[in-house]
């Protein structure tokens, strides 16, 4: 695009919106990914400003753009049972929802969006944004779901969103459903049951691309001029499994590749410490709980050991570096249809881990990890196109805010 179409283009999109919804009960994965986009967004239309309404206790602890902040509503987790209770305050949870469909509603109400952009839940969190969906569709705002490539196993998808009425909610109160992955990789629908009515409003982006940041805004937390795999368990809440694992086979066997063990900053602190003394025993292991620059260690890390959420996989697409897959098959299958598909594809390396557990096994494992091949030696065009298609997807609704400016009064 030239300099002028630049300007142009600029100028026509000045003062435009888009809101960006991100329920995040649990885990970093929901905001890094709204952060990604959003910061792709400004990037490409540098009069946008991009608003995230967010969950997460830590969406402070990242670093954001110009004409990028958020809206911190009310926490809440869920619990082993499924249910969800308030994070930090000591209300009811009753109480909590209400508060937080109260600031997603007036926030888009006073921020006027010119494009409604809602992560993974159709409805939020407890239906939390229907009402939000209903005000924008009366003001004839668009509104879209974003969706990743795999949501879960067909049927518990099914049953999930049987229970939570979302059918209707798609049909009536969404413009497009937009799937962070290839078509290749499958849809997220796939025998879920959803009338053609829903199945028309999918568009396909590819993975979205992360850079890491040129240079580190603090020091390196450990040394990385010496060889390491990265072990990550993203944000931790459910990555005790695979550390425990990994530690076993250190424990085992001596002569594996050093590693710098990231547990996250949502495991519960009794087991980091306890993995924190186990680790301290092993001359080749390091521990730390959070980076916010994860991806520059991911970069210099000789291969990631992980358990294939959306965004550590996007991640290790980005980056290239060799990887191990070892997902989580509970509450979700998500992680294991993801490392299946592209364990098949040649872009990673899965342990199953509704196999042997056994050390050794995760011990040879570690020990291929730095001769494994890369994502990139198989050949996958547009793999990583994602953010490139959301700066398109997003343009006819910029548009349409131009031309309505440009109607005479």
């Amino acid at each position: 695009m030239g300099a002028t179409t630049r300007m142009e283009m600029n100028q026509h999109y000045s003062g435009a919106r888009v809101l960006i919804y991100s329920h995040d009960s649990f885990g970093l994965g929901h905001l890094r990914r709204c952060r990604a986009i959003a910061h792709s967004l400004v990037g490409h239309y540098p009069e946008l400003s991009v608003l995230i309404l967010s969950g997460s206790p830590i969406v402070g602890s990242f670093d954001y753009c110009s004409h990028v902040d958020f809206v911190r509503i009310p926490g809440v987790i869920k619990l082993s049972d499924g249910e969800y209770t308030s994070l930090a305050l000591d209300i009811q949870l009753e109480q909590t929802l209400a508060l937080r469909e109260s600031i997603i509603y007036h926030t888009a109400e006073t921020f006027a969006p010119d494009l409604f952009l809602v992560d993974k839940e159709p409805g939020g969190l407890k239906g939390e944004v229907v009402s939000t969906l209903e005000m924008l569709k009366a003001r004839g705002t668009p509104c879209a779901l974003g969706l990743r490539d795999v949501m879960d196993d067909p049927a518990a998808l099914r049953a999930e969103w049987q229970r939570k009425r979302v059918q209707p909610i798609l049909e009536q109160l969404y413009d497009e459903i937009w799937v962070y992955g290839p078509e290749g990789m499958g849809s997220p629908l796939r025998d879920v049951g959803m009338p053609a009515a829903v199945e028309d409003k999918l568009r396909y982006s590819g993975f979205l691309r992360r850079e890491a940041p040129a240079a580190r805004s603090l020091p390196a937390p450990v040394d990385t001029s010496q060889p390491f795999v990265l072990v990550t368990a993203g944000g931790g809440g459910d990555g005790e499994e695979m550390i425990d694992w990994v530690l076993r086979a250190y424990e085992a066997e001596a002569g594996l590749p050093r590693a710098v063990i990231v547990l996250g900053p949502f495991m519960a602190p009794l087991r980091q410490v306890a993995f924190g003394e186990r680790a301290a025993r092993l001359p080749q292991v390091e521990t730390l709980t959070f980076d916010s620059q994860l991806e520059l260690l991911m970069r210099e890390a000789d291969g990631v050991v992980a358990m294939g959420g959306y965004n550590t996989f996007c991640e290790i697409l980005s980056l290239d570096r060799p990887a191990l897959i070892v997902p989580r098959t509970a509450p979700r299958r998500e992680q294991l249809i993801r490392a299946q598909r592209a364990s098949r594809l040649g872009l990673v390396h899965m342990l199953d881990p509704e196999q042997s557990r056994d050390p050794a096994r995760m011990a040879a494992a570690l020990r291929a990890l730095p001769r494994q091949s890369p994502p990139s030696a198989g050949a996958h065009p547009g793999l990583l196109d994602g953010l490139l298609r959301i700066n398109d997807m997003v343009a006819p609704y910029l548009d349409k805010r131009h031309r309505s400016a440009r109607q005479p009064a």
